[in-house]
């Protein structure tokens, strides 16, 4: 073996053992549609209900698949609770509204949801119009979706 490849191959093979392994820890192994619609079980995801203290409900979901389910909901200006719930059995997601993109800002988020993990935030909309979301460590894939205030 020539000298160049003696010392490139360890930090190529370290490489592709580093990717090989954030991949596997995103990764999805439950051969899921990501475009599939919640089960019939899951009819209730994305519906806002009114508490009984007042406060508009609404739940979401996110699995391995680099999506959330449903990406989007509407709720009326006023106090919501918001909850995700992490249907991951191996990837770990977050969940905060896309800053500078919406109407206007919220700064309640979800810093970390490990995989089976349920977090709820509770945050003020007083704008009409669309508040973007994301998990900030999977955008680049995709996992985005978008809040409506109804005017």
């Amino acid at each position: 073996m020539s000298g160049i490849w003696t010392r490139r191959l360890p930090a190529a093979l370290a490489g592709a053992v580093l990717a090989a392994g954030v991949l596997a820890g995103c990764g999805s192994g439950d051969g899921a549609d990501p475009g599939a619609a919640p089960s019939s079980s899951d009819a209730s995801l994305g519906t806002v209900t009114t508490g009984e203290d007042g406060v508009q409900e609404v739940t979401i979901q996110t699995p391995d698949d680099y999506v959330f389910v449903p990406d989007t909901f509407t709720v009326a200006p006023g106090r919501v609770r918001l909850t995700v719930q992490s249907t991951a059995t191996q990837a770990t997601h977050n969940f905060r509204f896309t800053p500078g993109a919406g109407v206007e800002e919220i700064p309640e988020e979800i810093p970390l949801l490990a995989a089976g993990d349920t977090e709820t935030i509770e945050f003020e909309v007083t704008a009409p119009g669309e508040h973007p979301f994301e998990c900030s460590f999977h955008v680049q894939l995709g996992q985005t979706g978008v809040m409506t205030v109804r005017g």
